[in-house]
């Protein structure tokens, strides 16, 4: 069904950003219905679950929508008017500063914040509070893959192309991906290259729904997809199959990117992995005999202690085979977060301006201090990453603004991630619904969603879509850039802070332009006249960029740059008291941390809770049987789910979904050992045991 009367934008969950119209009801209970939209080419009209019931959570029973203060005689947060919470946010932020300094204060964003909100969040914490303390959930997600795309190619962007090369390719690597549950409309994408004759090769140590359409599924022990890449590596010299010209005339280090991949001969991968050699020479003779390839990587590989690494080792054997920098081949990242790619682009990462400008770069500093009307050495530096910012909160870091994101359920090490959220001086959180981490703050200020809203994402393939405004919010409720400007009004910032979102774009143009992420030839009008633009797009003649690296890489000399690598242990291996290798990821019907899906009846009733999934074996030897409670325990924490027992899984490893709080969290248990280059926490892998819980 179509409607050219409802209003086209796009869905409000992940990096799909899929396209669909929302017709307003008028109804407070159901504010809006979704009307398919046939003309975005990413999904072409299909939906998920959580796409068609995503104007549940705009319904006034589930969402804020007023603004509340905790009192200090009850302890409670009760309503308030917004006067009197931006007045105490602000003197909350201002008290902060005055006794501890700028960097006491810290700023908490998101990879769903559009890209006006997180440029005009960035500029709030540089300008007005002049910390240095700003990162964002993003950390969590793509980081180690941005970094891996930085150092081989000069460049970071999920998909160097658009999703519809994928099904014209010869073969597809998926490493750590459940795309059937994590983005089902991208699975026809699969399908459509299967259908053409194309190969799929699945690498999961589960074997899911999206691995049940693998022509091979590779099942490696958690932890060690860096040793099967450069096993697969290995394998590719040994065989004759490197594209010398390519190496020769494009790329740089592969002398000392072969002698690394040289050191893990098929033996001995078998061994770290448990992927058996046969099939690693399957692998490789699929990969290499279609004429062209691709490889894309998820979480699995790159929420690791060695995320970065791992996935330096699959971008080496795309360059090592020619499959690089030329049509319908390359190595891309499937973004998570609905805005993950422009939420790092923009200014609220730790270490980046507008326009993905290093922090610590003097011209980047000079430009963008010329568009924001300061001198450059009034910008802090770089600050800390997300996990670190968290892990500061009661110490040197007293007071945190928080926006679009719900750490205490998604952070790792969960539980001490909330006690540090309990021990701050102050908390003040902007959120659509009373989340867990809205639930400890001093002041929750009730913001509008998606469909109440206009503003810009940048989806996965690089493209900058325009959701627009379908519905008017209720009153009560205010625009994230409504309270951006009301604080820096407060705090003694009356001009640099517009509400409206197209005037903000219209600044963020003038800031990244000549910086790697080049926004400054698009616009609202060509947003929507071209169905998005791929960045970079350098001025309005531009044609935009849907495919990177055709011509040359985006380093100094054009070549891409092969890192060696080696394959090293996880922070923490299995050992007699914790035997057993946890994973985690997340289930169809349920969201990121679960803040909005959770508040879903439709989906609540596909996916009602945490669970343990184990193999049979396992479960005999623990003695447990389907649905009875099993306690996970780490080193940081337990948590307590139902068994879910399936042969789909390695008998040395559990599975559990991370979408809930309380007993059954799964973050509780998660180590938050640090990458050393990009700090993503090593969520895909650590040691527990698992024990019978009575009755």
């Amino acid at each position: 069904m179509s409607d050219a009367t409802a209003v086209p934008t796009h869905c409000p969950y992940c990096a799909l950003q899929c396209g669909m119209r929302l017709r307003p009801t008028g109804t407070a209970e159901l504010p809006a219905e979704v009307v398919e939209r046939t003309d975005f080419p990413v999904n072409r009209g299909a939906l998920c679950g959580k796409g068609r019931t995503a104007p549940s959570v705009l319904s006034s029973r589930v969402r804020l929508t007023e603004p509340l203060v905790r009192r200090p005689d009850s302890g409670a947060l009760e309503p308030a008017s917004w006067e009197e919470a931006l007045s105490a946010v602000a003197e909350g932020l201002r008290r902060t500063r005055a006794d501890h300094g700028p960097d006491a204060v810290g700023v908490f964003g998101g990879g769903g914040l559009t890209n006006e909100k997180a440029y005009t969040l960035g500029k709030f914490a540089r300008l007005v509070l002049a910390t240095s303390q700003i990162d964002y959930n993003g950390r969590f997600c793509m980081s180690s893959a941005a970094a891996a795309h930085q150092r081989a190619f000069g460049l970071d962007r999920g998909l160097p192309f658009p999703l519809e090369d994928i099904p014209r390719t010869g073969c597809v690597i998926l490493v750590g991906s459940n795309l059937a549950e994590t983005m089902p409309p991208a699975l026809r994408y699969l399908t459509e290259l299967r259908e053409n004759g194309g190969k799929l090769i699945v690498v999961d140590p589960r074997r899911t729904r999206t691995a049940d359409q693998a022509d091979l599924h590779l099942a490696p022990r958690p932890g060690t997809d860096l040793a099967l890449a450069l096993g697969l590596l290995h394998l590719v010299v040994a065989e004759g199959r490197v594209d010398e010209e390519f190496v020769a005339e494009r790329t740089t280090g592969w002398a000392e990117a072969r002698a690394g991949a040289m050191a893990h001969w098929p033996e001995h991968v078998e061994r770290i992995t448990g992927v058996p050699v046969p099939d690693l020479r399957a692998a490789v003779g699929l990969f290499c005999d279609a004429e062209n390839s691709m490889v894309l990587t998820a979480r699995g590989p790159e929420q690791q202690s060695k995320g970065t690494d791992t996935v330096g080792a699959w971008i080496n054997l795309c360059l090592a085979t020619g499959r690089a920098g030329r049509p319908l081949s390359g190595y891309g990242c499937l973004t998570g977060q609905g805005n993950g790619q422009g939420g790092r682009e923009h200014g609220q990462k730790a270490d980046q301006l507008p326009g993905y400008r290093k922090l610590d770069d003097p011209a980047a500093r000079a430009h963008v201090a010329g568009v924001w009307g300061v001198a450059p050495e009034t910008l802090p530096g770089p600050g800390r990453s997300a996990y670190e910012l968290l892990d500061a909160l009661g110490g040197e870091v007293r007071s945190l603004l928080l926006m679009g994101s719900n750490p205490v359920v998604s952070a790792p090490h969960a539980a001490h991630v909330e006690e540090r959220l309990r021990s701050l001086d102050f908390l003040a959180v902007a959120d659509v619904v009373l989340s867990e981490t809205a639930a400890l703050a001093d002041v929750v200020l009730p913001v509008t969603q998606w469909a109440e809203e206009t503003g810009t994402m940048t989806n996965l393939e690089g493209r900058v879509l325009l959701r627009r405004r379908a519905l008017t919010p209720p009153e009560g409720v205010r625009s994230d850039l409504e309270v951006l400007h009301a604080l820096a009004g407060l705090l003694g910032w009356e001009k640099g802070f517009p509400t409206d979102p197209e005037e903000v774009f219209e600044e963020l143009r003038r800031a990244s332009a000549g910086g790697p992420a080049d926004y400054s030839g698009i616009s609202y009008r060509r947003i929507e006249e071209e169905q998005g633009v791929f960045w970079p797009c350098p001025g309005e003649s531009h044609g935009g960029t849907p495919r990177l690296f055709l011509d040359r890489f985006a380093t100094a000399d054009g070549r891409a740059r092969f890192v060696p690598v080696t394959h090293r242990p996880a922070a923490e291996e299995t050992d007699a008291d914790y035997p057993v290798v946890l994973t985690t990821g997340r289930v169809v019907s349920q969201y990121q941390s679960g803040a909005q899906t959770r508040r879903v009846a439709e989906l609540n009733a596909a996916a009602p809770g945490p669970f343990v999934e184990l193999h049979p074996r396992l479960a005999d030897r623990l003695g447990v049987a389907e649905g009875e409670p099993v306690a996970v325990v780490s080193r940081r924490g337990r948590a307590v789910a139902p068994a879910r027992i399936t042969g789909a899984i390695r008998p040395d490893t559990v599975f559990m979904p991370f979408h809930w709080y309380g007993e059954g969290r799964a973050n509780t248990l998660v180590n938050p050992a640090l990458d050393p280059v990009s700090r993503m926490p090593e969520f895909k892998v650590c040691a527990v045991r698992l024990e019978r819980v009575a009755g």
